[in-house]
């Protein structure tokens, strides 16, 4: 089978392919996409030092700082986690004719509903190579076609990934196509060719997605920015919770599911404020405050928090405190604050811990554990297209099951409907 081209062709004459390639993408068995995932993952660790190349020409020529650089960023270890979840990817069951559900009708027409892919899948992204790689495998696991559009910023990186991958035997012509990230016209293109393609993925900061939910024809699936937030409630085990604060700000703040607000119960404020504060301080975290807990950190380097900072999404080492009431303050303020993505509380309460569970409205929501764990490899998805934060066709981190759709067969033996 020929390797595709990764930089010849029309936007259009790529979608094309796509939309012929989805065809036989969806008729290969399990064991043959299996062996194309394995094939990809032997080749992203064989061409390592072609993808640092590419890299490196990638961070020379954006000369993006922070958090952004850190998105660009491949490293070998990145390099080898990515191909260790396409590995992860591989083992995973096969969702695609699965049979949902079946049963038989009183005329003898048996009825069966059976997972299937959802055709041809366009991403729209940011920064991030390591989505290239994530959001291709789950899409050929599934028998889908894949439209990559990736960022400038990456635009070396994503095309060699798109040429190692595609070399792989076995892999339909076309089933995998990387637009061009230098002509903004690409964009408008993918999200208005309904006919071709069946759903559009955007993974990035809110104005991309917003522009992609407002302007697309083809049915999107949003993944959210993250206005994350942790509650340290009264009953809380404070070491406990500076463990978790810490983490969920540091560990990586350049990722949707970092916790960007810190609400405290007003009856552990006095304590805990300037401790978790002073904590967040020695690691490097620019703290943002409400007057009680400016009042309270009296003497560190506070900056009192505006009316902007409760919606802001940070992504680096900053977060804003603010002290609350009780329980139903907290879950008041996250909802009306919050992306809808990620939401901690830290309690030994249990009936305060399942209220907030039940009563908090976003995508995952969490008692005594780190916002971090946001992630389908976390969840044992392996990889994920993204974290979605609407509520329809899914919600949360999706991979495999939500990347596909159903279908009815139906089994007669000569009925017709009188």
């Amino acid at each position: 089978m020929a390797t595709p081209t990764i930089t010849a062709g029309s936007t259009q004459d790529k979608l094309r392919r796509a939309r012929a390639a989805s065809a036989s993408l969806a008729l290969l068995a399990t064991d043959e996409k299996n062996a194309i995932l394995l094939g990809i993952a032997d080749r992203i660790e064989a061409h390592e030092s072609e993808i640092l190349s590419a890299n490196n020409q990638d961070l020379e020529q954006s000369r993006l700082e922070g958090a952004m650089r850190d998105r660009l960023l491949l490293t070998s270890a990145r390099i080898r986690e990515s191909a260790r979840a396409v590995r992860d990817v591989a083992a995973l069951a096969d969702p695609t004719g699965e049979i949902l559900a079946e049963w038989t009708r009183p005329n003898g027409l048996h009825i069966r509903r059976v997972r299937v892919p959802l055709g041809v899948i366009g991403i729209i992204y940011e920064s991030r190579p390591n989505v290239t790689v994530d959001t291709a495998v789950l899409a050929l696991k599934t028998g889908n076609a894949i439209v990559l559009r990736g960022g400038k910023e990456a635009a070396q990186s994503n095309q060699r990934l798109v040429q190692i991958m595609s070399a792989v035997p076995g892999l339909p012509d076309g089933a995998m196509a990387l637009l061009d990230s230098s002509c903004r016209e690409s964009v408008h293109e993918l999200i208005k060719a309904r006919g071709l393609v069946d759903v559009i993925i955007p993974r990035g900061g809110a104005g991309l997605i917003r522009f992609v939910a407002e302007n697309s024809i083809v049915p999107v699936i949003e993944t959210g920015a993250g206005n994350c937030h942790l509650f340290v409630d009264e009953s809380a085990d404070l070491d406990m919770a500076d463990r978790i604060v810490l983490n969920a700000k540091t560990q990586r703040p350049s990722v949707c599911n970092a916790a960007e607000k810190l609400l405290i119960h007003d009856r552990i404020a006095a304590e805990y404020i300037p401790r978790i504060v002073q904590k967040l301080i020695l690691t490097g975290v620019q703290v943002r405050g409400d007057e009680t807990t400016c009042a309270l950190a009296a003497g560190l380097p506070v900056v009192a928090a505006t009316e902007q900072d409760w919606d802001e999404e940070y992504l680096r080492l900053c977060i804003a405190v603010a002290v609350v009431s009780d329980a139903d303050a907290a879950v008041a303020h996250i909802n009306k604050h919050s992306t809808k993505h990620s939401e901690s509380i830290i309690t030994g309460n249990e009936t305060t811990a399942r209220k907030f569970l039940r009563e908090v409205d976003s995508a995952a929501v969490y008692w005594n554990a780190s916002t971090r764990f946001t992630d389908g490899g976390e969840f044992g998805f392996g990889a994920e297209m993204g974290i979605s934060t609407q509520k329809l066709h899914c919600r949360g981190p999706f991979a495999l099951a939500e990347l596909t759709s159903s279908k009815y067969e139906i089994i007669g033996t000569g009925q017709t409907r009188s």
